[in-house]
């Protein structure tokens, strides 16, 4: 949404867009005096959700794409955007899904029984108590409040990816998951929708799991963004509305974020390239931390998420937290030179 109105196409093609969004109140209900404290300032934060959702595909698309089966509503991929009040700077923190958390008391979804707080993976709060779930309980383990709420799901991603005419991914090494369906050899690769999908999804192509996927959705994101910039997108109502159509088709998102939130915000952010952006994830203590009932987590390093945590809500740029300064947005693998 961003990019169609920073394109100049203008209110009727925003507004009509907007008309595809399906919207969900993930603050209803949320207590103010329960939450990280409103500033008052310009920069906002956003949750974005990767569900798992199956929606729109027949049982032969599931199994052409690896999807599975029953979807259990739950959150794939976990991500903060902070968009500082200058608009001059993005930066992008990725949650581990496996995150060990402490749910706060909740109505469970699937039953409507009542549950006390407990611990469990962060992306069971989706499953368990819906968005309001998961905003409360990010804010609780970040100390930031979330001021708006976008949940994306399998077939928009897909969509979009085929409307941009494919995002260019470079690797060094084969890609293998026989879980996802990926199989990509070493080079440079223009991905379809579907095996984009494959490439943010794949969890097994190597001992990293879900920490190794993590780093794929950013490159991948920011790889998406360059495209969306590159390939004239923006500069073609026709194709710019087709794209707009294709991601919102199955997109929700929180009441406040109307057609007129995005135009402020994205004339404000007319000047914003894809190499303002910056991608970094949580700094981890523990890989595998097993809890009895839950399995195998991954724990925060709490000092230095902290400090993550401390600079997005002074709307500083992202410290360096592990002996390297958070990646830019490059548009491709950093093994480019590798490629052939």
């Amino acid at each position: 949404m961003l990019v169609l109105t920073a394109s100049g196409v203008g209110h009727a093609m925003v507004s009509s867009a907007e008309r595809e969004l399906t919207r969900v109140d993930p603050f209803r209900g949320l207590p103010d005096n329960d939450r990280p404290a409103d500033d008052g300032g310009e920069d906002l934060n956003i949750l974005l959700i990767g569900t798992d959702s199956r929606d729109g595909f027949s049982e032969a698309e599931r199994d052409k794409y690896h999807l599975g089966g029953v979807s259990c509503y739950c959150a794939d991929t976990i991500m903060l955007v902070h968009l500082s009040a200058d608009r001059e700077r993005a930066s992008v923190v990725s949650l581990p899904r496996d995150s060990y958390a402490e749910l706060p008391a909740h109505e469970f979804a699937p039953t409507g029984g009542r549950h006390q707080a407990h611990a469990d993976k962060l992306n069971a709060a989706l499953s368990h108590g819906g968005p309001s779930l998961m905003v409360r309980t990010v804010e609780r383990m970040t100390e930031l409040r979330v001021d708006h709420y976008l949940e994306v799901d399998f077939a928009s991603f897909m969509n979009a990816v085929d409307e941009i005419g494919g995002v260019e991914v470079c690797t060094n090494r084969r890609l293998e998951d026989d879980y996802s369906g990926l199989d990509l050899p070493a080079g440079s690769h223009t991905l379809d929708g579907a095996t984009a999908l494959a490439y943010v999804r794949a969890r097994h192509v190597d001992g990293s799991s879900d920490l190794g996927r993590m780093e794929r959705q950013q490159r991948f994101l920011a790889a998406f963004l360059d495209r969306a910039v590159s390939s004239g997108v923006l500069l073609n109502p026709a194709r710019l509305s087709g794209t707009a159509q294709a991601l919102l088709g199955s997109v929700r998102a929180d009441p406040g974020f109307g057609a007129e939130e995005m135009l402020d915000l994205a004339g404000a952010m007319r000047e914003f390239k894809p190499s303002d952006a910056r991608f970094a994830s949580v700094p981890l203590s523990d890989h595998n931390r097993t809890v009895p009932g839950i399995g195998s987590t991954v724990a925060w390093d709490q000092d230095k998420a902290g400090n993550l945590f401390a600079a997005l809500r002074e709307d500083r740029p992202l410290p360096d937290t592990d002996g390297d300064p958070p990646r830019r947005s490059s548009g491709a693998d950093e093994d480019r030179e590798d490629c052939s």
